[in-house]
């Protein structure tokens, strides 16, 4: 495969990654399956998935933000405990075989499929008065959270969408909250994977730029088609890839 196609090829995944992630999250799951595809080591592929990542990130807490919907003082207290789960998380990342990253994205992969389809989707959340995330249950969700965000970063949105809310946050406050602390997180897991090597930073940035774009489009989309029928074809995909991944050695 040409470089110029490769670029394509991760440009589209970010596209539809970022598209998938304004409906609900988990678009690293179709992203981190392609750059293993591609040819990547495991390590490479979490790294370079993370530039992708950072950038749609950057653009969904500007525009929760301009909003007036970010709680900054609450998330940047969140983000305390998961970013040292995410340093943890993230050197366990770079000493797993590429075997063993494989499988264990893929039981993920299929995990919260199960789960998504369990939830059906949600409640749309009540606006009560937060309760502070420095409490030690929730401080210890948090780490966690982070831990698994610095290993594999796919889904750690579900996670941490579930720890706001059931925090007290709406979810839209909890979105907002969601996107800062997944920023800060991502920040520090590129760093460590770029201080390291790990990061392809040509297929990085292709990959970026279509983040940006599928977040703008999956806002139109979201009137157009709705969270529904995304997320049926969400389901169809993550289990397309997850089977993908452990059959492949």
């Amino acid at each position: 495969m040409s470089d110029l196609v490769a670029y394509a090829v991760c440009a589209t995944a970010g596209l539809v990654a970022g598209t998938i992630n304004v409906f609900a999250g988990g678009g690293s799951f179709l992203t981190l399956p392609i750059l293993l595809f591609l040819g990547l080591p495991a390590s490479a592929a979490n790294g370079t998935n993370r530039v992708g990542v950072v950038a749609q990130n950057v653009g969904a807490v500007w525009s929760f933000h301009s909003h007036r919907v970010m709680d900054w003082r609450w998330a940047c207290i969140a983000s305390v405990p998961v970013l040292v789960g995410a340093a943890l998380g993230t050197w366990a990342a770079l000493v797993v075989p590429d075997l063993a990253f494989r499988r264990i994205l893929a039981t993920a992969m299929l995990a919260l499929t199960i789960w998504t389809l369990w939830r059906g989707g949600g409640d749309p959340g009540v606006h009560t008065d937060p309760h502070p995330p420095w409490q030690w249950a929730r401080a210890l969700g948090f780490f966690g959270a982070g831990l698994y965000g610095g290993f594999l970063q796919a889904g750690v949105g579900f996670l941490l969408l579930a720890l706001t809310t059931t925090s007290g946050l709406d979810l839209v406050r909890g979105n907002a909250v969601k996107v800062l602390v997944v920023l800060l997180q991502t920040l520090l897991s590129l760093g460590i994977f770029a201080a390291t090597g790990y990061v392809h930073w040509p297929l990085g940035l292709a990959l970026a730029a279509g983040n940006l774009a599928g977040g703008i489009l999956g806002a139109r989309m979201t009137v157009l088609k709705g969270h529904r029928w995304l997320q049926r074809a969400v389901t169809v995909t993550i289990v397309f890839f997850a089977i993908l991944l452990w059959l492949t050695d």
